[in-house]
């Protein structure tokens, strides 16, 4: 740490934090989670367990006169054994919503998966490390740090050349948003270049992140969870991880979607609502999973190893579930006028993939985020999209 200020060292508490659902003390500092401890208890495996305990989505927000701000923070990565070690997760630095400074913490812990099926894994720890940006711009602002969507960060220090104090309520609307590894951020190089927050950023709402990678699964606790989180605007993008993880056929698909809705109804029974279904994704239109890696050309890749003559028996393809999608929201819009549907082809589909294909045949690379991105705030926050400012 520099010793050229007269250093202020400020807690990390929650009033510093947005985008979270649940702080968990540890013995290192402060655990932002995107799902609530109960909803934590019920989770069946370590990916999910892993994917809401990466803050996607997640920054600290305050104001400060300072020009040089530090964050120590432990950070847990998530390595696969035989390829090489991940990248340092990357800390982005705005200053009155404009980005202007990035930083890394290096060290940290690695959790190395030794089954990609099973998720098997097992736990390197390392030290704790800092993430410092200087030269920022004199006089009062607004900050936002926005933590690495791909690792683990624990909190344990704010330190600046100037007082700090929480963020004062921006008065925009708070849009929860539910999804898959796409809205987790896969393949995104730096937080605040996720698609819902470049979105969020466009339609001048604050986000809250749900995307959650391999596990937008329809599962009862995130809807529960969804439910009782206070939210101007609430959008849900699933489908495509019910595919790659064959994990349903249509016969328990369609009433399990009916539940998720139903059961966020019971708190937010008007909030504009918004059913997305899944971007193109061509190894899987057609194709029921599950998913399998495939080092075919030596970098990692994913295919779809389904029966395609199996969907007349009700295996699922992402034709199939857009299909039941808009079947279910047309259904229950008659009575729920505040309820829309978004074909996910409409964010991205063969134009878009001409343009920019999926590096890995299943995740959007950072051209194809910024593309879902343009393409929802056009949809969605326009003067007659489901999300304009007349809606709520």
């Amino acid at each position: 740490m520099s010793t050229e200020h007269d250093w202020i060292t400020t807690p990390v508490t929650a009033d510093l934090l947005r985008g979270h659902l649940d702080l968990e003390r540890t013995a290192h500092g402060l655990l932002p989670h995107r799902l609530p401890a109960w909803a934590r208890r019920q989770i069946p495996d370590d990916r999910l367990a892993v994917a809401e305990a990466q803050p996607s989505g997640v920054r600290l927000a305050f104001r400060t006169r300072a020009t040089v701000v530090e964050l120590d923070a432990l950070p847990t990565r998530r390595a696969y054994q035989g390829f090489p070690p991940p990248a340092d997760g990357v800390y982005d630095l705005l200053v009155d919503g404009r980005l202007t400074a990035q930083a890394t913490v290096p060290g940290g812990n690695v959790r190395t998966v030794t089954d990609m099926v099973s998720q098997t894994s097992e736990l390197s720890e390392g030290p704790a490390g800092t993430a410092r940006f200087a030269g920022l711009p004199a006089g009062d602002k607004h900050v936002e740090i926005w933590l690495p969507h791909t690792e683990i960060t624990e909190l344990i220090a704010l330190r600046t050349d100037a007082p700090v104090e929480p963020a004062r309520d921006s008065g925009h609307r708070v849009w929860l948003h539910h999804g898959s590894s796409i809205s987790h951020g896969s393949n995104a190089v730096h937080p605040s270049a996720i698609w819902p927050a470049l979105a969020a950023a466009r339609g001048g709402v604050d986000l809250v992140n749900l995307g959650f990678g391999g596990s937008a699964l329809l599962d009862p606790f995130t809807a529960r969870a969804m439910r009782d989180t206070p939210a101007d605007l609430i959008s849900l993008k699933i489908g495509i991880n019910v595919v790659n993880g064959d994990t349903m056929r249509l016969r328990a698909f369609t009433p399990a979607v009916h539940g998720f809705l139903d059961t966020i109804r019971e708190g937010r029974p008007t909030t504009p609502l918004l059913v997305v279904s899944p971007l193109l994704c061509p190894v899987q239109e057609d194709t029921p999973g599950p998913l399998a890696p495939d080092f075919a050309d030596g970098t990692l890749r994913f295919k779809a190893t389904g029966d395609p003559a199996e969907r007349a028996a009700g295996r699922l393809t992402l034709t199939i579930i857009r299909d039941a999608l808009a079947a279910i929201v047309e259904q229950r819009a008659a009575d729920d006028p505040h309820l829309h549907h978004l074909d996910g082809r409409d964010l991205y589909g063969e134009s878009d993939h001409a343009e920019f294909p999926l590096p890995d045949a299943i995740h959007p690379g950072p051209e194809g985020h910024r593309r879902i991105a343009e393409n929802f705030a056009r949809l969605a926050f326009a003067d007659n999209g489901p999300f304009s400012t007349g809606t709520c």
